[in-house]
């Protein structure tokens, strides 16, 4: 029987992490989040700060989770084995649904948007076009885990590359140095002010939404226990520093009013420092970073559902394993088809709305499963131990909560749409569980009679 290749390295993880995370959000979400805070560039600037030190918090307790126990599936099995099979299943459920579903769809459309900056589109070729390079990005997927992850490393040293290049040429060549001591802190601190922090931050966790992914090629990786910790840690620092630099960049290009205006504040700022036709480059940029983005969500999520399969939640079938390829190609073909069904229904924004306040949920169980491992199964080996315990995961349980609830109370209608969405995985757990115990008992009837 075909079994999965174990053939990502330290390498390839860092890498894969980074592509994960950087997408669109870094060329899109800076706006919206100054404009949350009142144009303040200091609270902006702490927002992503703090989305930063709150993923490192995460990585660092995932790093022991994943070392300990390098599974297949990876936060899935952290879930089940803390908590049970009915919270798992739901975040399997909500993963593909929505989350990873929703976030190869809503990168897939801010694909075809930026393309239509480079070449004109209409609205049915834009839609043919997400459709398209979800099609391509799941076919490279089910050929194998080794192209995908070679592909994976190009296309993000690439985007690095240029990212780093339009940071830099803004920099050099930005006049509004000037500006930004006035709007260092533009309001008193307040629960208005507070409130509106934890809403801002919701979207630089979009910008930081995939470092947790990597765990759920847990199954595929050489040395796991060796080098999970180091990747998960080192990959979200480097990433807020880039994200850091990104957004002093931009400040220094418009000045914090047109920068909170803006909607597409990267191809606005290298427009107004070079000219109009030098947006063509950031477009180029956020095709290959999308591209990326896309590419590692296929890679990573269907191993969930591979997983899910295995434990008889899920379809059977998605549990196979190619016996040409090594990969569990009906799950990433099953991941594509919805993905590009999702794609040609919603907005960008919209596609994204409850996908992160969904994902949170599920999130800080992860990190609560930490607590569960150690109450539980004490005398596993751990090759690494999450520094700062009980605090780090702490800490990221409690503040992923926080989080949670604030968009509960801020916008009711956008959580009520993912609490739906978990909702709605209940009567299908107890469909699945009830398939698995038939199946097990039919089993065990054949093994009675021979």
């Amino acid at each position: 029987m075909a079994q999965l290749i174990k053939t990502l390295r330290l390498r390839d993880m860092i890498l894969l992490i980074i592509g994960s995370v950087i997408g669109s959000g870094i060329f899109l979400v800076p706006g919206p989040i100054l404009r949350h805070v009142n144009h303040s560039v200091g609270v902006a600037s702490m927002v992503w700060i703090a989305g930063g030190v709150l993923s490192l918090l995460g990585a660092l307790s995932y790093g022991e989770l994943a070392a300990m126990r390098p599974a297949s599936g990876g936060l899935y099995v952290y879930i089940r084995e803390g908590f049970g099979s009915l919270p798992a299943f739901l975040y399997g459920w909500a993963m593909f649904l929505a989350i990873s579903s929703g976030s190869i769809a809503s990168l897939a459309v801010a694909f075809s948007t930026y393309l239509g900056a480079v070449v004109p589109l209409s609205p049915l070729t834009a839609k043919v076009v997400s459709v398209a390079v979800i099609g391509a990005i799941t076919l490279v997927n089910v050929w194998g885990t080794r192209k995908s992850s070679d592909l994976q490393n190009y296309t993000t040293l690439i985007k690095l590359l240029l990212i780093i290049l339009v940071s830099v040429t803004l920099l050099a060549l930005g006049r509004n140095y000037p500006a930004l001591l006035p709007a260092l802190w533009t309001e008193p601190v307040s629960a208005s002010l507070l409130s509106r922090f934890g809403l801002a931050m919701i979207a630089v966790l979009w910008a930081y939404e995939g470092w947790q992914f990597v765990t759920y090629c847990a199954g595929e990786t050489v040395n796991p226990q060796r080098d999970f910790p180091p990747a998960l840690g080192s990959s979200v620092v480097f990433l807020a520093g880039v994200y850091l630099l990104a957004n002093f960049s931009y400040l220094v290009a418009l000045g914090p009013q047109r920068a909170a205006e803006s909607e597409a504040i990267a191809a606005t700022s290298i427009a107004t420092v070079l000219s109009p036709a030098s947006a063509k480059l950031v477009a180029l940029t956020i095709l290959i970073s999308v591209f990326s983005a896309i590419n590692s969500v296929s890679l990573t999520a269907p191993r969930v559902f591979f997983a899910m399969a295995h434990d008889g939640l899920f379809f059977r079938k998605l549990a196979e394993v190619h016996p040409r390829f090594h990969t569990p190609a009906f799950a990433v073909t099953l991941l594509g088809i919805w993905s590009a069904v999702l794609s040609c229904m919603g907005k960008f924004q919209g596609l994204i709305n409850y996908t992160m306040f969904v994902g949170w949920i599920f999130y800080g169980l992860g990190a609560a499963a930490v607590f569960a491992y150690r109450r539980k199964y004490p005398d596993l080996h751990r090759p690494y131990v999450v520094p700062g315990y009980p605090w780090t995961p702490l800490l990221f349980v409690v503040t992923a909560a926080m989080l949670v609830l604030n968009v509960i109370v801020s916008t009711p209608k956008n959580a009520g749409i993912g609490l739906g969405i978990v909702a709605l995985g209940f009567p299908v757990y107890v469909f699945w569980s009830r398939q698995n115990k038939r199946s097990i008992e039919e089993k065990s009837d054949v093994v009675n009679v021979q």
